[in-house]
């Protein structure tokens, strides 16, 4: 029988060798979590396996504290711009909005300006496009996409900067500076938008791709409809309440703003997009005859004579609701420019471009919309802040998605 003395030491020895297993049990698996967590960011960023050694580093940097600097390894991935960023921007090129269409003009420079950290503003205003380099491609074409079809089918590694190279539109187009607009003047966005209709379809869509919303949202009644084209209609089925309770809410503010893509074609018998070209497609002015098509529906609507654009929502409830920047009015409130250049300006600059572009990352990234949570909303809101103090830097913003979607 052990005396009290030796029951109490051994009671204490009993303890000492389970804390220490425990204690060497947690060591064993001390990384686990973290490992999971870098396996997750870099399958959701480059979804190709990493290799033991990326793994490890990632794991390290997220051991440390720095995941978003564990996301930026796999950023680093040949996969992310390939597949990716391809994926991320190709819904944005077409009506349809169908992510399995080939590589386009429109879809390399979002991934070029991305990978090269550029303000990403600049998406719808720059004069600038991205093309490949290699052997055995054809060159860039105006009138098809056979060039970035090659670029893709061959495989060839678009986060390298020799294989996907950063040139002006003016010197692979020929446009000319003054017409240039980021995305929205590529030969895919022009034969997606530019094509047939009344160019309505570029501002719509150029809305919904990098504003994340459509024209029923921003529907406001009340606003100036002196902009409004003679083919709409006043009176739609003989009843002119239709178009004041309702068309005008779009119209007013859209024709207005559309005004911009005045001198722009896309010519279906060529396959090019044309801007103020001497052809049946263009008036003495230089506008698109389809701008002042249907002039019967209402003859005394507004006849487009030039490129000029103004900006009513500027005031009523889409102040609020796109979040303009700050900048020079006239004495009623509203903005107003020139030519697709100076609206992708205008665009660009608002607080909806800003969460859009962390909305899109965000649902690429976490495989979910980020309007169902409070807390997504909140990150969103704080990712969006951050993007905008430092510079537009939309890689930054994939790596703090990912880093916020690591899971637990």
């Amino acid at each position: 029988m052990c005396s009290k003395t030796t029951a109490s030491w051994h009671s204490v020895l009993v303890r000492v060798i389970f804390t220490s297993c425990v204690v060497l049990s947690f060591s064993a698996f001390a990384g686990d979590t973290e490992r999971q967590q870098a396996k997750r960011i870099h399958d959701r960023l480059a979804g190709v396996p990493p290799t033991n050694a990326v793994i490890d580093q990632m794991e390290a940097l997220i051991l440390a504290g720095n995941v978003q600097g564990a996301a930026m390894v796999a950023i680093g991935n040949p996969s992310f711009y390939n597949v990716t960023l391809k994926n991320f921007a190709a819904p944005w090129t077409n009506e349809a909005q169908d992510v399995f269409v080939p590589l386009n003009d429109y879809t390399a420079t979002v991934i070029g300006l991305i990978r090269d950290n550029a303000d990403f503003r600049t998406v719808l205003s720059d004069n600038v496009i991205y093309v490949g380099v290699g052997s055995g491609l054809p060159a860039y074409s105006n009138s098809n996409n056979n060039h970035y079809e090659a670029l893709e089918s061959g495989g060839f590694n678009l986060a390298n900067t020799s294989t996907l190279v950063r040139r002006t539109q003016t010197e692979v187009t020929s446009l000319p500076d003054p017409a240039t607009a980021g995305v929205m003047t590529t030969r895919a966005a022009a034969e997606a938008f530019f094509s047939g209709g009344t160019n309505r379809a570029m501002f719509r869509f150029t809305l919904m791709n990098h504003l994340c919303t459509d024209l029923e949202p921003l529907k406001d009644v009340v606003r100036v409809p002196d902009r409004v084209r003679r083919d709409v209609s006043r009176s739609p089925g003989g009843d002119s309440r239709v178009f004041l309770n309702s068309c005008v809410g779009c119209h007013a503010g859209m024709d207005g703003l559309a005004g911009a893509f005045a001198r722009y074609e896309f010519n279906e018998d060529t396959g090019t997009l044309q801007y103020q070209m001497v052809n049946d497609k263009f008036d003495v002015n230089g506008v698109a005859v389809k701008y002042n098509i249907n002039g019967t529906n209402f003859p005394h609507g507004y006849v487009t004579t030039d490129d000029s654009w103004i900006n009513y929502w500027r005031n009523g409830q889409n102040k609020l609701t796109l979040g303009w920047a700050n900048t020079t009015l006239d004495e009623n409130g509203h903005s107003s420019g020139n030519g697709a250049k100076s609206l992708g300006v205008e665009l660009a600059n608002t607080r909806a471009f800003s969460t859009c572009q962390v909305k899109k990352a965000f649902k690429a990234v976490c495989f979910r919309d980020s309007d169902g949570y409070t807390t997504d909303r909140n990150r969103v809101n704080t990712i969006a802040d951050e993007f905008e103090n430092d510079g537009y830097n939309m890689k930054n913003v994939f790596a703090k998605v990912a880093a916020y979607c690591k899971g637990p």
